[in-house]
């Protein structure tokens, strides 16, 4: 498995650029909201065994779309929802998961949180 601490660490680095963004720790998993109790993304090792993944939400057209790529499965928890899980290897595309975490910031950020982000990034 991929050591945590430095998966954790740009996924910090990701999450810290956006507005409003609490890390705290849900069933010993490091985990990210917008704003208060909006968990957008968590980073979990019991997904699949011995395996580091990126949990996340798509909206249901792009998860389908991404279960059809390696490395992505339907969560076990929430899958009919959107949530999605990206497993964490070397070969981790960065653009990629900074993509598919905005994305995700974004089905559960409000109004302003998504006015401060859109500003910060030209719109």
């Amino acid at each position: 498995m991929v050591a945590v601490e430095p998966v954790l660490k740009r996924l910090r680095t990701i999450c810290k650029r956006l507005p409003e963004v609490i890390e705290t720790t849900t069933f010993g998993h490091p985990t990210f909201q917008a704003g208060k109790k909006k968990t957008f993304v968590v980073l979990d090792d019991h997904e699949r065994d011995g395996e580091l993944c990126i949990v996340f939400k798509a909206s249901l057209a792009d998860q389908k779309k991404l279960l059809k790529s390696p490395g992505f499965f339907p969560c076990k928890f929430g899958a009919r929802h959107g949530w999605t899980s990206l497993v964490v290897d070397r070969s981790i595309d960065w653009k990629e998961v900074e993509s598919l975490v905005v994305a995700s910031y974004r089905l559960f950020a409000n109004k302003r949180m998504l006015a401060a982000l859109d500003a910060r990034s030209g719109g």
